[in-house]
């Protein structure tokens, strides 16, 4: 400012208010007193600097470029700079760094960030994370920018809530010591004097940001019930793909509150291990801490670990040979044959479990349990019950070098021995049921004797597979928030009950659902191992009553309901839910088909479930990421027989696909992702037999291109950055949509329509985004309500998605708005046909100018994804619009099949209104 006093330097300082005004403080040097107005705010564009003149645009608010000051005695302003207040003291964190502050950043980066992003030595999981030993950052390097990536999120990172800013600091100032300063100095920033001075500014009277005390991570708070079927390391090497870990001692809070578990393996029915302490397991996993490449270890003191094998000899003829499935790795996978050993189920009664599973003919129900651990140390016991049997069962308890400690009660016919390096039991023959408990410890004989002695009753396992009380016994009610109508569709918020909100603190992130017969009701999974049923969808007043149905099972992420039984698609069955007692509680986890091929890779999700016309099931199996497959069911789409005896391949070539859609001509559409051999996502139609182009799932293919299906589109990021399953419009509702397919994102929450046409029998076309607003939680399923016709969806955040809600359940209604979308699109030679749903105004329908055309190629290789390779516009030369106003054709002389392009179109209808957007498509062949 120039004055009678000479330059002054005047700071503006912008303080964002709700009335969309900005509240303005001028400080001139050397007075007390500011001088305070109030100007207009709206947006600015234009990069954060880290000069004095930092001019910066808070999210979600705006900054004024114009503003009066009125000076008293006049003046002119020379100098001035225009921030954001923000509640973050910025300075004060980046001021306080120390090795404190590196070693805490440290922690944070080696549990959550080094899973994507690498270390120094080591790749990370996903190839399109910086790594930041040598890549540029793409939202600024210095450490306010970085902080404003891990607060909001930039491209496919999304934001940290669960960070608060100090940590948020912490990591920062890790990787610039640990990575930028050295390894990548061109992204190091010196911060001095005056860069903290480039700083936004703290709010006047807002105290600096503290830290807030660390609440425990969900998994941690969340009571998954008595037992938990996951994959689980035993020991070193030694993993229970189809974990059940069952709590054996007292006490609320469910498996993970416990003291002392035994966990089975399914696969085999072996007791892969006996453990107690505190701790139950490190927590390690995607759907657990988040982290890649990890599974859950279990902690504690291990009383016994059994090696991968049979739990039982095979019932003919006594063998021990593992006649599994062998994987690539020479390892065994899957369950061994029926006619072997089958598990059947998970009887839950109260806090009580029951494993029941058959060996040969043999019916067998068993609940593990203590018998103290008072007595220096902890006894297990293995209650059993079999029904009679012509033939002698060996069942193998512990290996020899383990050192247990035995007894046997309730029968005098049941030996225990060593053989072959194991102490097994042996079961004679018996034409009545035969009862017994086996009491195991690692200790002295002495200790297991005390503890037999002390008369405790056996369990009557048969009372306990009826029912019993009810566990979760909460209904908690929640509200619909509906929706405005002023749109072509309304979108109601079906609210969940949070973890904070539920008195199980269940991690409410739905991957599946499914509706009852009439709609009154829905059965919605979640991926920390929920089910829960929701009634009152058609009430008029939105209240909707929440009920736990199920709880601790695998990555439940398909839900399909038939003949009023709910089928939950999980890693390692497809569970069928059963309520013995009428009380709306699962008393049976039914094991209706566990002929899935577990490994213990974070990625291999079993996805989706859908029936076709005769009955049987469909669900897709992701591969490995990036890693070769180790069994067939890898990166394939999977058929299970009406009656779950049955399970084959469909098709193959798959990474991972979310879900599936059945068409009505035997066909289905899947989505898949984009990454190794799949250069970008695709939406596929698949045949059985097919191949859809992944060299890291199990069908061993030729690499070139010409070897694989090609999808109907390949959808580059800048529109989907990760497509989920397909839903189909049922016929005559949703007016022109009818009968078509929706495409759900779980990487941007929209909806997008699909438009194809088939051309020498490739089918072909293209994604455009209906005209309604992101939700936000990345979206997985979606169904059409059997009366209302309304889509309902469910979604959920893991990670590599733009949204940031952990879940969400939401109601779609068509309005009487109207809707103005693509409809169609033709590719033929030198030309383009795009077809609309109400009649466009002519003049701007017919100037090439309201049309862009841009095409790309991609390669498909053993490297992540690909970029838009020779991308360059196409000229559009002539437009002719048809007699109804709804179809233009596009003149375009240089146009040629092209695995990516984009048609940018900017229209009005007839009657004003805007009709513009963008189809992201694929032309494999042109039509004359």
């Amino acid at each position: 400012m120039d004055d009678q006093a000479g330059d002054i330097e005047v700071d503006v300082l912008c303080q964002h208010l709700g009335d969309g005004s900005a509240s303005v403080t001028v400080q001139r040097a050397g007075r007390a007193a500011p001088v305070v107005t109030t100007v207009p705010a709206r947006t600015i564009a234009g990069p954060v600097s880290t000069a004095p003149s930092l001019l910066a645009a808070p999210p979600g608010a705006a900054v004024s470029t114009t503003i009066a000051i009125d000076l008293p005695r006049g003046g002119t302003i020379c100098a001035c700079w225009l921030q954001p207040l923000e509640r973050t003291d910025h300075v004060a964190l980046i001021a306080a760094w120390d090795q404190a502050s590196h070693e805490r950043g440290r922690v944070i980066y080696q549990t959550f960030c080094s899973t994507c992003h690498g270390t120094a030595d080591k790749e990370g999981s996903l190839p399109t994370s910086r790594h930041f030993a040598r890549e540029p950052m793409k939202n600024g390097a210095d450490p306010y920018h970085l902080f404003a990536t891990l607060e909001r999120g930039f491209g496919q990172m999304i934001a940290l809530p669960q960070y608060d800013a100090r940590q948020k600091y912490d990591v920062i100032n890790y990787l610039r010591e640990e990575f930028f300063k050295t390894a990548n100095p061109s992204q190091y920033t010196v911060v001095d004097a005056r860069y903290l001075a480039s700083l936004p500014r703290t709010m006047l009277g807002v105290a600096p940001e503290s830290a807030p005390a660390q609440r425990p991570p969900p998994y941690k708070t969340m009571d998954f019930g008595p037992a938990l079927f996951w994959t689980y390391q035993v020991a070193p090497g030694n993993f229970a793909y189809k974990g059940i870990a069952i709590r054996l001692d007292p006490g609320p809070g469910g498996v993970a509150a416990g003291h002392a578990w035994m966990v089975y393996d399914h696969d085999t029915m072996r007791v892969a291990a006996a453990y107690s302490g505190p701790g139950f397991i490190d927590w390690k996993g995607v759907a657990f801490d988040g982290s890649h490449g990890t599974c859950p270890s279990i902690v504690g003191e291990r009383a016994w670990v059994n090696p991968q094998g049979p739990g039982w000899a095979e019932p003919q003829h006594g063998g021990w040979e593992d006649t599994r499935l062998r994987g690539t790795d020479g390892r065994p996978y899957g369950p061994l044959p029926r006619a072997w050993v089958h598990y059947r189920g998970l009887y839950l009664h109260e806090r009580s479990v029951v494993v029941a599973y058959s060996v040969g003919a043999v019916e067998i129900l068993e609940a593990p349990g203590l018998a103290g651990t008072d007595l220096g140390a902890t006894v297990f016991t293995r209650t059993l019950e079999l029904s009679p049997h012509t033939m002698a069962l060996t069942l193998r308890l512990a290996p020899e070098a383990e050192h247990l400690a035995w007894r046997v009660q309730g029968s005098s016919t049941v030996r225990v021995f060593t053989e072959d390096g194991f102490l097994v039991a042996r079961f004679p023959p018996s034409a009545d049921r035969t009862e017994v408990r086996i009491l195991l410890a690692h200790a002295d004989q002495a200790v297991v004797d005390r503890a037999a002695d002390r008369a405790i009753p056996m369990p009557d396992l048969q009372a306990q597979v009826h029912g019993g009380s009810a566990r979760w016994p909460a209904e908690l009610t929640t509200q619909v928030v509906r929706g405005g109508d002023s749109g072509p569709f309304a979108v109601d918020q079906l609210t969940i009950p949070v973890a904070a909100a539920n008195p199980y603190g269940s991690w409410m992130r739905p991957g599946g659902f499914d509706f009852s017969a009439d709609g009154t009701t829905a059965a919605v999974c979640t991926w920390n191992g929920d089910v829960w049923s929701v009634a009152g969808l058609g009430r008029a007043d939105g209240v909707l009553h929440w009920r736990r149905m199920a709880s601790g099972l695998f990555q439940p992420l398909g839900v399909k309901i038939v003949d009023g039984a709910v089928y939950v698609c999980c890693r390692d069955q497809i569970a069928v839910l059963r309520d013995l007692d009428g009380d709306g509680e699962a008393d049976l986890i039914e094991n209706f088909n566990n002929d899935h091929q577990v490994t213990e890779h974070f990625h291999e999700f079993a996805m989706g479930l859908q029936t076709d016309t005769q009955g049987n099931f469909y669900y897709g199996k992701a591969a490995r990421h990036a890693l070769p497959a180790l069994v067939p069911q890898h990166g394939t789409l999977l058929r299970v027989s009406k009656d779950g005896t049955r399970t084959d391949i469909i098709a193959s070539g798959f990474r991972a696909p979310n879900g599936v859609c059945i068409n009505d001509d035997g066909t289905f559409s899947i989505t898949d992702q984009e990454g190794h051999w799949t250069p970008k996502n695709r939406l596929d139609l698949v045949k059985p037999g097919g191949f859809y182009g992944n060299m890291g799932s199990s069908t061993t293919r030729d690499s070139a291109d010409a070897s694989m299906d090609q999808p109907v589109v390949w959808i580059t990021n800048a529109m989907d950055r990760s497509p989920a399953e397909p839903v189909r419009v049922p016929r005559g509702t949703w007016g022109a949509l009818g009968g078509s397919l929706l495409s759900l994102s779980y990487g941007t929450g929209r909806l997008y329509g699909v438009l194809t046409e088939t051309i020498a029998g490739q089918v072909q076309g293209g994604v455009y985004a209906l005209p309604m607003p992101a939700l936000p939680t990345g979206l997985m399923r979606g169904r059409f309500h059997p009366v209302s016709n309304d889509l309902y969806l469910c979604g959920m955040v893991g990670w590599a998605t733009n949204q940031h809600e952990e879940g969400g359940f939401y109601r779609i209604r068509r309005t009487v708005g109207n809707l103005n979308v693509p409809l169609a699109l033709h590719a033929h030679v030198h030309r383009l046909e795009l077809g609309f749903s109400r009649p466009l105004e002519r003049a701007r329908a017919l100037q090439a100018s309201s049309y862009g055309l841009t095409v790309w190629g991609l390669k498909r290789s053993a490297e992540y994804g690909s970029k838009h390779l020779d991308e360059h516009a196409l000229a559009v030369t002539a437009v002719t619009l048809s007699a109804d106003g709804c179809t233009v054709s596009l003149e375009v002389p240089d146009l040629q099949p092209t695995w990516g392009m984009e048609i940018r179109y900017d229209l009005q209808t007839e009657d004003g209104q805007a009709v513009l957007g963008s189809i992201h498509n694929s032309i494999f062949q042109l039509a004359p």
